[in-house]
């Protein structure tokens, strides 16, 4: 299945879905897309065979906001008796970009809701997470008195014993 086809100038042997140029004498095939890795992979070979081109990486774009609404409308009857033909489509105009400012609108204040909401949520955990530290930061300084408590009782007993057996010797020797 050996076909020759002419493109962009440049004439190609089109050989088992292949395509070779052989008029420059160079054997580079001409791949399509395989898959998105394949294309991923290929763009990126682009951007690295040209090391000194600068690349130009988009911003991100604005979040969309509603036009202000117009001040005063003049002259819209709407769909009523009287309206011309032309009137409809004005107002119809109107009538739209009212509803997309109040779906805006509406969207808006479920985002700041949410984020209220959230704001509460985390300042809740954060209290209940330090009640629940102190308490147990008092429980281990109670084990910790109560384990050095012993050990002053002993040293305590020791030195109320020292001082009779001191008073004692006292005593004997008047």
């Amino acid at each position: 299945m050996e076909r020759e086809v002419r493109v962009g100038g440049k004439n190609y042997d089109l050989i088992r879905n292949t395509a070779k140029r052989y008029d420059e004498g160079k054997d580079k095939p001409v791949v399509g897309a395989n898959s998105t890795t394949d294309k991923h992979r290929r763009k990126v070979e682009k951007l690295m065979s040209r090391m000194d081109k600068p690349i130009n990486i988009p911003e991100r774009p604005k979040e969309w906001t509603p036009a202000q609404p117009r001040e005063f409308v003049r002259n819209v009857m709407g769909s009523s008796a009287g309206a011309g033909s032309g009137e409809f489509h004005v107002y119809r105009a109107i009538r739209k970009r009212t509803m997309q400012r109040e779906a805006w609108m509406d969207k808006q204040k479920k985002i700041s809701d949410e984020q209220a909401a959230f704001e509460e949520r985390v300042r809740e955990n954060k209290e209940r997470e330090e009640a629940r530290t102190a308490k147990k930061r008092a429980k281990r300084q109670r084990k910790k008195a109560n384990k050095k408590k012993p050990k002053l009782e002993e040293e305590e007993e020791e030195e109320e014993e020292e001082e009779e057996s001191d008073e004692e010797v006292k005593v004997e020797e008047m």
